[in-house]
């Protein structure tokens, strides 16, 4: 009588077979109607207004934003139409992106609250410095800093030990940081960040900055796109600032890679001190 044997599976079946069981949101058809107006010859104010008022909560979360003191508009908002009006049609699509991924990931959840706020801060961040680093696109900073670590609440979810991985990587001055979750669960944050990005439609050197966003070697590297190093030198600049903020002085991740963003976007360590003044002022008047 034959024996069932089972096929012994390759490391990269292992890790595709894992990939599977951990939930990655599908493209919300709201965020795809919202993308497809956007991407349009000429794009419709009021086309967009009408795709968001169809949503309630996406209504209710935009008017909030827009008559918030972040804006700092001289006139409120008293419609989604006027919202749409007032932010312009790309502002308000980066908007949309940010609440609609707040909506697919639980943001009620209140154990992801500290992680909303620091996202929302670094894509605040990147979008500042953007204007005064031009390395990148204004849209493309704030999109990347909402999702660049958007596969850490996926991994949580996934894995009841998530937590304590991240703690761990997170004080690793020497290894990269994905290679502390590679080890202990065969995959990292920045893959899983990566192929929701993809699945969500979102610019290919946004998905590529999310896969790179720890190798900091890719900033040294003349072969990465400039602007995939752009967004991942902007995003270690406003983390680092953001931890400052909140009273963190010392930076795993600043130490292993703040020269080389530095000197990638032509600044020195005084200059790169004057933009953490300037992102702690801004941070405060968004309080």
């Amino acid at each position: 009588m034959k024996k069932n044997i089972k096929p012994v599976l390759t490391h990269d079946q292992s890790v595709d077979a894992l990939v599977k069981t951990i939930r990655i949101p599908a493209r919300p058809s709201l965020l795809m109607n919202v993308q497809q107006e956007l991407a349009q010859p000429e794009p419709c104010p009021a086309r967009l207004a009408k795709i968001i008022a169809n949503d309630v909560a996406l209504s209710a979360s935009l008017l909030k934003l827009t008559n918030s003191s972040f804006f700092g508009l001289r006139l409120k908002a008293k419609s989604v139409e006027h919202a749409v009006n007032l932010l312009g049609m790309e502002q308000c699509g980066l908007l949309m992106i940010g609440i609609i991924a707040r909506q697919a990931l639980k943001a009620e959840d209140t154990s992801l609250l500290k992680f909303w706020d620091f996202s929302g801060k670094r894509a605040q961040a990147m979008s500042y410095l953007s204007k005064h680093i031009p390395v990148c696109s204004n849209d493309a900073a704030h999109t990347f800093g909402l999702f660049c670590d958007i596969g850490v609440p996926l991994l949580s979810e996934r894995f009841a030990d998530y937590p304590a991985t991240l703690s761990k990587a997170n004080i690793e001055f020497t290894a990269i940081f994905t290679t502390v979750e590679d080890a202990h669960h065969m995959t990292n944050h920045a893959a899983i960040g990566a192929l929701m990005a993809r699945t969500w439609g979102l610019p290919e050197e946004i998905s590529t900055a999310i896969l790179l966003h720890h190798d900091y070697r890719s900033l040294d590297d003349a072969s990465t796109d400039d602007s995939v190093r752009g967004l991942i030198a902007l995003a270690l600049l406003a983390e680092y600032a953001i931890q400052k903020y909140h009273g963190q002085e010392l930076s795993a991740e600043w130490e292993k890679g703040g020269h080389s963003a530095c000197h990638f976007l032509g600044i020195s360590a005084d200059d790169a001190a004057d933009r953490f003044d300037e992102l702690h002022e801004l941070f405060n008047q968004v309080q």
